[in-house]
């Protein structure tokens, strides 16, 4: 669906009820932001310290009105973040609530955010765009910047909101001074009175804690805010590296997904080595403090209590002031008596180039052939082979997945001259061998998931199963001549 362009409301006014009742007459000046699904940022004329943000729809009047007034009651405590004499907006929480002339809940007043000032905090992860945007290569600032963002989250959950769809480009950072930002917090989870909580509307995959991947936004809490901050704070730690990021250790395994690796627990960064992958090459995890470590394992592993916000403000705070200045690097620091890591992953980078580079001069061969000399031609006759294999599979999967159920649908047919046999064994024996049959099934299926794609298909393997279950039953209900009236409720 396309959404219609909204008009430029540069002049119109508006009436604002802050959370003292206070009324006051607003106007819109100009246009700033064009924003997100939600609304467009405005400049007031009456008040420069505020912006506006007037959603596109009126539709969710009521709504809105009922969340803005649980936010404006049940503010977050963030106090006054102040450096070098400059004091910094964390958070556009809002201030008032904004109504037109017939009573509508158009939007809400809230903080002026400097966006000019500060980068998203994907920006701060990768060397190569911090050098681009002249951020400083200071490790300490990411730090301080992960200890930043831990307290945001933590303040929130205090009040009882939680911010679900928690991701780097969602959060801004101050380039000079590294303190954080927030926009958007009407998307929010948000707290409402008389245990009344207004969802948020969406959710980042890469972040989805993994006991959420089969709930809705609107169901996620604490725990999605507690994993996304982890992965986080593992990022900015480890040079940009997502937790679930890896090397496969199988050249021939399936290569999955960062979402699909959070589903199936695949952390390569722990106490145990992962089946599927090994660490990034240039992860500096082993240099990290034990406590550091010990915290992303339970942020991460299958059982693990997940630390809180405040856990990892704490912790943060407690590494800021331990960090040790690199004697190589003025700008790396270290945790431990281990030394730095970040020098440690440079000297594998340099080390990774220069192989490279002796490559570049030495002819490669694949079968016995130049890499040069494949041509065009011959990768695409490959990539057609690949995808008409994959349409072979696909129609061999349906002809099984269509014997299958004609075989157990002619169980009772199939069987019956082994139907005093089966009698003859008894209850228990029956009992066993549809259990061996069922186990069998289910060890098919998660055996050759990897090599047909249909069997990956969650509800249709259950279907499979749930199906020969029931004519297995069906089949030796009839043999054992269980009457026929026995399921009848008694007279």
């Amino acid at each position: 669906m396309i959404m219609k362009e909204q008009p430029n409301l540069e002049g119109m006014p508006f009436a604002a009820i802050f959370s003292n009742r206070k009324f006051e007459r607003i106007t819109l000046g100009e246009l700033i932001n064009r924003g997100g699904a939600a609304g467009r940022i405005y400049r007031v004329k009456e008040f420069p310290q505020y912006v506006a943000k007037i959603f596109h729809s009126k539709s969710k009047s009521a709504t809105n009105r009922q969340k803005l007034e649980s936010m404006l009651l049940n503010r977050p405590n963030f106090p006054p973040a102040v450096k070098d004499g400059v004091e910094y907006v964390q958070i556009a929480w809002p201030e008032a609530i904004l109504d037109d002339e017939n009573g509508f809940c158009v939007g809400y007043l809230m903080p002026f955010v400097n966006m000019d000032e500060a980068v998203s905090l994907d920006h701060l992860m990768q060397k190569a765009i911090r050098h681009k945007l002249g951020l400083s290569e200071k490790y300490s600032y990411r730090v301080f910047a992960a200890y930043n963002v831990a307290a945001m989250v933590a303040a929130l959950h205090r009040a009882g909101h939680y911010i679900v769809d928690l991701k780097p480009s969602n959060v801004s950072v101050y380039k000079n001074s590294m303190i954080v930002a927030m926009v958007d917090c009407d998307g929010f989870s948000i707290k409402g009175e008389k245990g009344n909580r207004y969802p948020a509307e969406f959710v980042s995959e890469e972040y989805i804690y993994p006991e959420g991947m089969e709930l809705d936004c609107e169901d996620m809490g604490e725990e999605q805010d507690k994993f996304a901050l982890a992965v986080i704070i593992f990022k900015l730690l480890n040079n940009g590296i997502h937790p679930f990021s890896g090397t496969p250790r199988k050249k021939d395994d399936e290569m999955l997904t960062i979402q699909n690796r959070i589903e199936q627990y695949h952390y390569a960064y722990g106490l145990w080595p992962d089946s599927y992958q090994a660490p990034h090459p240039y992860s500096i995890h082993e240099y990290f403090d034990v406590k550091t470590l010990e915290l992303f394992e339970r942020a991460f592993v299958r059982g693990g209590k997940r630390p809180s916000a405040e856990e990892w403000q704490k912790h943060l705070h407690y590494l800021l002031k331990n960090l040790k200045p690199c004697p190589k690097n003025q700008d790396h620091s270290y945790f431990t008596a281990k030394g730095c890591g970040l020098c440690v992953a440079e000297e594998r980078f340099r080390g990774r180039l220069q192989a490279e580079s002796q490559k570049i001069h030495t002819p490669q061969t694949l079968r016995g052939m130049e890499i040069s000399a494949l041509s065009v031609e011959s990768m695409e006759k490959d990539r057609a082979k690949k995808r008409h294999d994959a349409i072979k599979i696909q129609r061999i999967t349906l002809a099984g997945i269509a014997l299958y159920f004609i075989f157990f649908g002619l169980l009772f047919q199939i069987l019956q001259p082994l139907a005093d046999m089966l009698k003859n064994i008894g209850f228990a024996a029956q009992a066993f061998i549809i259990t061996l049959v069922m186990f069998a099934i289910n060890r098919f299926i998660r055996t050759y998931q990897k090599k047909l794609p249909l069997l990956k298909n969650r509800g249709l393997t259950q279907m499979l199963q749930v199906y020969a279950f029931i004519c297995l039953i069906v089949a030796l209900l009839f043999f054992n001549e269980i009457p026929q009236d026995i399921f009848l409720p008694a007279l």
